[in-house]
């Protein structure tokens, strides 16, 4: 029988309109889900007295602040780089050249001059075009230029002598942590133990390297001296926890924690909350109630340049 003889049969008519029904329906709730609205709020918060100042709310998707000591921060959005005045609240975006596809990992040179910016670079004619490489930019705005040769590579820190970026790395299946002289160059491995690792960023003093790693099994934060060696477990509770971001007076440590375990991964729209580590006496305390968010959230470092505010982002998913 042919096809169009087979159609003609009245069960065959009803199970070939069945069939477009239910993809009709497949459709519309994939379509539903990729439509859902997001609101963004973008906050600072108060680590002393747990206020929370929401400097913006919208409907488009930003993520991963940096503060300005100029008075503003840096987030990104829809492959772009945006400054955020914390005064007035208006939304610039940052030209970063031929760099379009920046992703949440950016921050600022100790100078203030430079953005370092993790960006797809797409431009290459490689088989790895397509994955994140680390370039800088001047701090107003330019034409990028590369660092990392390697991809992918996922920008954390920048060494307080300006001098070296410490970046999160995957070579041959293996996520572990780097660090490349700004100027380029061969890139150093510091770290090579099974498991992911992440988040690198040095303290103020350049001693330590903080960063979270599985390699314990479960995600928790560590640092290492900034040579790799000497690693130290800091954090040992049954949360997730991910992006240390040591304060500029070296008191302290935010970071990211999911209330749940999320195994070697920091997605977006789960249940995390901020948490402070002292570094005098190791102890730890929530910083916000839970709240929804998780990639996007504080990512980078966002501190306040007084060391007394952070920015995070948090989201609202309908």
């Amino acid at each position: 029988m042919d096809s169009i003889s087979a159609l003609q049969h009245p069960s065959a008519i009803i199970k070939y309109f069945s069939c477009i029904l239910l993809l009709l329906c497949l459709f519309s709730s994939a379509f539903a889900q990729s439509k859902r609205d997001i609101t963004t709020f973008i906050s600072t918060l108060d680590v002393a007295t747990g206020m929370v100042d929401t400097v913006l709310s919208t409907n488009q998707h930003f993520e991963a602040p940096n503060w300005h000591p100029d008075g503003y921060l840096i987030v990104n959005g829809m492959g772009k780089l945006h400054k955020l005045d914390l005064k007035t609240k208006a939304l610039s975006v940052i030209n970063t050249g031929t760099a379009t596809e920046n992703n949440n990992d950016h921050g600022i040179s100790p100078d203030k001059k430079w953005l370092a910016i993790s960006h797809n670079a797409r431009a290459d004619t490689s088989k790895k075009s397509y994955k994140s490489a680390i370039f800088i930019v001047p701090i107003e705005g330019g034409e990028p230029r590369r660092v990392t040769p390697e991809v992918p590579s996922y920008w954390h820190g920048w060494s307080p002598d300006g001098k070296t970026l410490a970046y999160c790395g995957e070579r041959n299946g293996n996520f572990d942590i780097y660090t490349i002289p700004v100027e380029g160059g061969t890139e150093k491995r510091l770290t090579s133990t099974e498991g992911l690792e992440d988040g690198p960023e040095y303290s103020p003093d350049g001693k330590y390297i903080y960063f979270n790693s599985y390699r314990s099994g479960h995600m928790q934060i560590w640092r290492m001296h900034a040579d790799g060696t000497n690693p130290e477990q800091l954090t040992f509770d049954k949360n997730s926890n991910w992006f240390p971001h040591p304060a500029p007076d070296n008191k302290s440590v935010v970071y990211l924690a999911y209330t749940s375990d999320q195994k070697q991964e920091h997605l977006f729209g789960k249940d995390v909350k901020l948490r402070l580590l002292n570094l005098a006496d190791k102890t730890v305390r929530d910083l916000t109630p839970v709240f929804f968010g998780g990639q996007g959230t504080i990512n980078v470092s966002s501190w306040s340049p007084d060391s007394r505010k952070v920015a995070f982002i948090s989201y609202l998913v309908k």
